[in-house]
């Protein structure tokens, strides 16, 4: 979903209000985030997007309609990015949210906001895909793993470099699947085989490095571990001048720091998100349901409030928590 597909009608936002400013604010980020996408550059668009969702919370009603439809956006680029960081246990949960938000948008005007619920089936169905590929490929790559093992294990040198590749390899695939623990395992082997074939710390260690850290900030508990990773290795990035590297380490750091400031404000704006919900369940509850079909809808309404209100109990929609 790019920027174009956006379709929000300012004229009804007063410009000389706060709220105006912020779509504004955010807008901008949205631009930069799709221009970092379009650089391949997923984690510098994932941190402008993350704090694009921290402006947005400021706004003032989140019964409007504008509002509403840029949060969908939102989540939108932040399931496409996890997608692009092949982190597709996230980018479902984030799938699962729009289509929770998209419900009440799509009774009010099924003609605006019907393509948005076309466009999340078909980025579910390409998760789905990309995840069921990931679990083939993974029992391939374990078998790889295990012969390379042996020839590295009978002394076989020149084996090591695919070993650690064949690793790098599993743990990427163990992350797509959601088995972070495991995936940390294998990238802590990958480095440790490759630092002793190598002798030294060198561009591919630090890339290694980065991406474990990345599949730790995933879990809250290893958070504060993962921040200790990057600043150690930040140093090795600088000195081999690996400037692009550099730049994602600094960007990972910063969206740790500001996830650890900002949860329990996280925590706060879902659940004011949840109580609209709730609330705007109730009001269509006083009033007489003129048929079994409408009293089924606001039942389902009030059970997706719930299931949703369940779902961010965990944390912000940028990471696992």
């Amino acid at each position: 979903m790019t920027i174009n597909d956006l379709d929000l009608n300012l004229e009804k936002i007063d410009r000389k209000s706060p709220d105006f400013d912020i779509i504004t604010s955010v807008l901008e980020m949205r631009r930069n985030a799709s221009e970092l996408l379009e650089q391949h550059r997923y984690m510098d668009a994932l941190e402008r997007i993350v704090a694009a969702m921290r402006e947005l919370r400021e706004f003032s009603d989140f019964e409007n309609t504008e509002f509403r439809a840029l949060l969908i956006a939102l989540l939108f680029d932040l399931a496409e990015v996890h997608y692009e960081l092949k982190d597709y246990r996230q980018s479902e949960k984030e799938i699962d949210v729009i289509f929770r938000v998209l419900e009440t948008l799509v009774k009010e005007d099924p003609d605006r906001f019907g393509h948005y619920h076309v466009l999340a089936m078909e980025l579910s169905t390409r998760i789905l895909r990309s995840r069921k590929k990931a679990m083939e490929m993974l029992v391939k790559q374990q078998l790889n793993t295990g012969m390379l093992y042996e020839k590295v294990n009978s002394g076989v040198a020149a084996a090591t470099d695919k070993l650690v590749d064949s690793l790098r390899n599993e743990a990427q695939l163990l992350a797509s699947a959601g088995d972070y623990k495991a995936a940390m395992k294998f990238y802590a082997e990958a480095i440790k085989l490759s630092k002793k074939r190598a002798g030294k710390v060198n561009r591919k260690e630090i890339k290694m490095t980065v991406e474990m850290a990345e599949i730790m900030m995933r879990v809250k508990s290893m958070r504060p571990r993962a921040r200790r990773l990057l600043n150690a290795v930040l140093p090795h990035a600088i000195s081999l001048e690996l400037i692009e590297m550099e730049e994602d380490i600094l960007a990972l750091i910063e969206m740790i720091d500001n996830e650890v400031e900002n949860e329990p404000r996280w925590k706060m704006f879902m659940h004011r998100l949840t109580d609209t919900a709730r609330r705007r369940f109730s009001r269509h509850k006083e009033a007489p349901a003129e048929s079994a079909g409408e009293k089924a809808d606001l039942e389902a309404e009030a059970n997706a409030a719930e299931e949703e209100e369940k779902l961010h109990a965990e944390g912000s929609p940028a990471s696992e928590g």
